[in-house]
């Protein structure tokens, strides 16, 4: 052997492992794979003095001596940069595969549970391979400050200012592995919908405010952190950085926050009112509203909790906040929700028709949809209950289950992959669902039913309004919806208030009779068109026992058997007729009919008394 080729003893020892790991995997060291590796070591003695080397230097590696070190980095023998990783092309993810085929297929296994095609299931391995390079540990120690960490020094070293989807599959990559990682065991960290750009640009952004300014900020927003939502947490977050760059941008002599004053106040309410939201157009009033209720409660708190740099003054005052607007809510009457439902169940996808489903008889709102637990079904004595988990309100309550609901919840549970390891209903690709897939589910069925669109917060307030229109009471109400204040459901009772439109109509015949103290029926001439369409529309809706409110536009699915129906009314004027058809039931032994005016007559006589 000549002098340049000449090794350490630890160089021969690893090469000796080296050979003896090909063996192992079923491959042949050949003279030429051998003579890279030692070759590799006569010019970087130790793992250390490649990973010292620039990046262009490891680069002038050759195929054989890149082959060595593949191995050296899949074995967690030699760490390498991202850089490095991008730059040089490797195939980390084959090389891994052949080193760890247990965990290969194990892996395998999970991404495709989760929906993963071979493809993707290669994509991730490989991003995983990439990962446990650059931290120097096999894929099985990958952890989530790994994926972090060197998941945003990956997508930074494959971005290419000329080409703004390089890096596109590498970024799928990683949001899949999380989920796959998470389910096979290997990071106990449950993957979440998240935008991973959103803390680079806020850190970025409150790098250029003044230094007492964002101290004062961050302090105020650790306070909160304690006590509010993760949520409520980003909107103050968000609403007070927002007001920082302002102010660093147009009030240079603010340089923290004892130095702002009114006017600047001022100035930031006319540029809000000026901005443009990402929808297009300026924000809403609401949003405004927001906005300035953050920061006044900012403000008061920093000089109730005696910050240094508290303002001398108040700042903002209950006159800044835009007055909102109470519109009623929005739903559906009975004839679209009736085509709404007929169109969900006939949809073929089972996730589209259980949430419409879902939405509809329960009243959820959107988000504790998406947070239900596989255990939210709940048996107490004979009827089963849906547990909404705590949510908006910070509150927990039982919702009744009907059993058709209960059934398609049992279908769905029993389809699920028992390996997940989310306590989630609703997952995709092993994450928390989006609120975009739900929305896509109500715009998807509304198309079909032909209706405009819907939204999950118009099937709460469907329900809401159904249930007031037919007599629940409002303390019910607020149970079932979860309401913390009667005022929040009160809003209900201005939609369908049967107690003004009753006192409406009495003083309105009263009215009446002043200017004709006998009043006399039009002649049939004298009716008009429209009213004599209307007399002929009701006395074909006339019935022996009573007549039929069904709307115009609905089809009628009961034809001969009108007291089945939810539209059919009657009075206690109609009873001696509907005595008769329950005698005559009885007598020809029709128990189902029998029942059915029973029923009707026991209403009758309960609204008699």
């Amino acid at each position: 052997m000549s002098a340049r080729l000449a090794l350490t003893d630890q160089a021969e020892d690893l090469i000796g492992v080296f050979t003896d790991e090909l063996v192992a995997a079923g491959l042949t060291p050949w003279p030429s794979v051998v003579n890279g590796a030692r070759g590799f070591c006569a010019r970087y003695p130790t793992p250390a003095a490649f990973c010292a080397a620039s990046v262009d230097e490891q680069l002038e590696l050759r195929s054989h001596q890149r082959r060595f070190a593949c191995w050296l980095m899949v074995t967690a023998r030699m760490p390498v940069s991202a850089e490095y990783l991008a730059r040089a092309d490797l195939r980390l993810g084959a090389i891994s595969a052949r080193h760890y085929p247990d965990l290969r297929a194990k892996f395998a296994d999970v991404a495709g549970m989760l929906g993963s095609d071979e493809v993707w299931v290669r994509a991730q391995w490989s991003a995983l391979a990439q990962l446990a390079a650059m931290h120097g540990v096999r894929p099985q120690d990958v952890g989530a400050d790994q994926l972090n960490t060197g998941g945003g020094e990956l997508l930074t070293a494959f971005a290419h200012p000329n080409h703004p989807k390089a890096g596109h599959v590498l970024r799928s990559s990683l949001v899949r592995l999380r989920a796959t990682l998470f389910h096979a065991g290997i990071t106990d960290t449950p993957p979440r919908l998240h935008r991973p750009q959103t803390g680079q640009v806020s850190a970025t952004q409150w790098a250029t405010v003044p230094p007492a300014l964002a101290e004062t900020a961050h302090r105020y927003l650790a306070q909160i952190e304690l006590s509010l939502r993760p949520s409520s947490v980003r909107i103050a977050e968000q609403a007070l950085r927002e007001l920082a760059t302002f102010l660093t941008r147009e009030a240079s002599e603010v340089a923290c926050v004892a130095d702002i004053r009114r006017h600047h106040i001022e100035a930031y309410k006319l540029w809000l009112a000026s901005r443009p939201r990402a929808g297009g157009g300026t924000l809403h009033r609401h949003t405004i509203r927001g906005h300035l209720t953050t920061l006044r409660c900012f403000f008061e708190r920093v000089s109730e909790w005696d910050y240094p740099d508290a303002p001398p003054r108040p700042l903002i005052f209950a006159g800044d906040l835009p007055i909102p607007d109470q519109p009623l809510p929005r739903f559906l009457d009975d004839a679209a929700s009736t085509k709404l439902l007929r169109a969900a169940r006939a949809d073929s996808d089972p996730f589209t028709r259980l949430v419409i489903e879902i939405l509809a008889r329960t009243g959820l709102r959107k988000g504790e949809l998406m947070n239900l637990a596989i255990d939210a079904v709940v048996q107490i004595g004979s009827a089963y209950w849906l547990r909404v988990p705590v949510g908006k309100l910070h509150n927990d309550r039982y919702i009744p289950l009907h059993p058709q609901l209960k059934t398609m919840l049992d279908e769905w549970l029993a389809d699920r992959p028992e390996i997940l390891r989310s306590d989630l209903i609703f997952l995709d690709r092993g994450r928390p669902i989006p609120a975009a897939r739900v929305d896509r589910a109500l715009t998807k069925v509304a198309e079909a039913a032909g209706i405009a669109r819907v939204t999950a917060h118009q099937l709460r307030h469907t329900l809401a309004t159904q249930a007031i229109n037919r007599g629940m009471s409002l303390e019910a109400i607020a149970a079932l919806l979860g309401h913390r204040t009667m005022a929040m459901t009160m809003v209900y009772a201005r939609i369908a208030d049967r107690t003004v439109a009753d006192e409406y109509f009495a003083v309105t015949e009263k009215v009446e009779a002043l200017y004709d103290a006998k009043p006399q029926q039009l002649p049939a001439d004298a009716e008009g068109a429209e009213m004599l369409k209307l007399r002929r529309e009701m006395h074909s809706r006339m019935l022996g026992n009573g007549h039929c409110a069904r709307p115009v536009e609905m089809d009628c699915h009961f034809e001969s058997i009108c007291e089945s129906c939810t539209f059919f009314v009657t009075t206690i004027e109609f009873r001696p007729t509907l005595q008769r058809q329950r005698d005559d039931a009885a007598e020809k032994g029709q128990v189902g009919r029998q029942k059915v005016f029973e029923g009707i007559l026991g209403r009758l006589d309960g609204e008699a008394s």
